[in-house]
């Protein structure tokens, strides 16, 4: 794990603040014990440049030997891996940079929540004339 708070600490931060978040799975390898090894890298940046975030970590993959060996044709076809797999990661990885933001005192990169939306009923319009 890197962090780095590139905005000073004693400047406000801009009201306005991107963040881009993006999760690279490697690569995914078979161990000696059947299992496999997913490494990945985990990045947070914020625009305009307030602070960067990088993760790298493994993802370690067991299962059914013929669930694992799916995974490895698929992944040696250059197929996108497993939506779970990205999701796992992704979750795991998202915890921690959440926890890290805090410490740097930068916004976390969570999405942003959504307003609910009232239903809007019609009134009729009421007019007066004289």
């Amino acid at each position: 794990m890197s962090a780095e708070r590139l905005w000073e600490i004693d400047r406000p931060l801009p009201p306005q603040v991107q963040i881009g978040v993006n999760i690279n799975m490697l690569d995914i390898d078979r161990r000696s014990d059947g299992t496999l090894d997913a490494p990945f890298v985990f990045t947070v940046g914020y625009t305009p440049a307030i602070a960067q975030i990088s993760i790298k970590g493994k993802a370690k993959i067991s299962g059914d030997a013929e669930d694992t060996k799916k995974i490895l044709e698929e992944h040696d076809a250059k197929k996108s891996p497993p939506v779970q797999l990205v999701q796992a990661v992704s979750n795991a990885a998202m915890a921690d940079a959440i926890l890290i933001s805090r410490s740097l005192n930068v916004p976390p990169p969570l999405p942003p929540i959504p307003q609910p939306q009232t239903a809007q009923t019609s009134k009729p319009d009421t007019r007066y004339t004289a």
